[in-house]
C-alpha cells in the first residue's frame, strides 16, 4: 500500500477480510513517530471469528492487525487474512 491517509480516514472503518469476514471496526493505529510509519491497526468490537484468529491481544481486549496484512482501505479496511499471522 503506497497511498497516504489520515489517521482520521482510517479510524472507525469496518476491517474486513478479503474473503469478506467481518473482523471489528479500527480504534487506533499505532506508528513509528520517527518515520510516521503504519506499524498495525487497533481493532475494537471485535467478532467471534477475529477472536478465533490467532491476533495479537490487548489488555482491554482489543485485537491487533500488522500492517503488512492490510490489501486496501476504501470503504472498508480489507486484510489479507494468512498475513495477520
Amino acid at each position: 500500500m503506497s497511498e497516504r491517509k489520515p489517521s482520521r480516514e482510517i479510524v472507525g472503518k469496518l476491517v474486513v477480510t478479503k474473503e469478506g469476514k467481518r473482523l471489528g471496526v479500527v480504534r487506533d493505529i499505532t506508528f513509528e513517530t520517527r518515520s510516521g510509519e503504519l506499524i498495525q491497526l487497533v481493532i475494537t468490537s471485535t467478532t467471534s471469528y477475529a477472536s478465533s484468529l490467532n491476533l495479537e491481544k490487548g489488555k482491554g481486549g482489543e485485537l491487533f492487525i500488522p500492517y503488512s496484512a492490510i490489501l486496501a482501505i476504501g470503504d472498508f479496511v480489507v486484510v489479507n487474512e494468512e498475513d495477520t499471522r
